[in-house]
C-alpha cells in the first residue's frame, strides 16, 4: 500500500501563489505518472496536471501558463507551483500516483481557497 501525503494548501488572495507538495511512502514498487486533480463544490473532479517518470507533462487548459508541475523521483514527491491564482481555482486538490500492477493511489486532499 502506498500512502500519499499532501501539504501546502491554504487561503491566498487573487493573484497570489501557493506550492503544493505530495510525498509518497510505504510499499512503493515503481511509480510512473504522478499528478493532481481538483474538485470544487458541486463540480466533478478534474485533472489539473500530470507528470510522467520521464518528466513529460500535461496541463488542463485552465491552468496552462500559471501552474507548473515537477517531481523528485528519488524522493517520490510531486509538486504543483500555482501562480496568478484566481477565485475559480478554489477547490480541494488531490494528488495521485500510478504504479505498474498496483493501479492508482490517492492522497487525502488539501484545500486551496482563493479569495480577497
Amino acid at each position: 500500500q502506498v500512502q500519499l501525503v499532501e501539504s501546502g494548501g491554504g487561503l491566498v488572495q487573487p493573484g497570489g501563489s501557493l506550492r503544493l507538495s505530495c510525498a509518497a511512502s510505504g510499499n512503493i514498487f515503481v511509480i510512473n505518472a504522478m499528478g493532481w486533480y481538483r474538485q470544487a463544490p458541486g463540480k466533478q473532479r478534474e485533472l489539473v496536471a500530470t507528470i510522467t517518470s520521464g518528466s513529460s507533462t500535461i496541463y488542463a487548459d485552465s491552468v496552462k501558463g500559471r501552474f507548473t508541475i515537477s517531481r523528485e523521483n528519488g524522493k517520490n514527491t510531486v509538486y504543483l507551483q500555482m501562480n496568478s491564482l484566481k477565485p475559480e481555482d478554489t477547490a480541494v486538490y488531490y494528488c495521485y500516483a500510478d504504479q505498474d500492477f498496483r493501479g492508482r493511489s490517492w492522497g487525502q486532499g488539501t484545500q486551496v481557497t482563493v479569495s480577497s
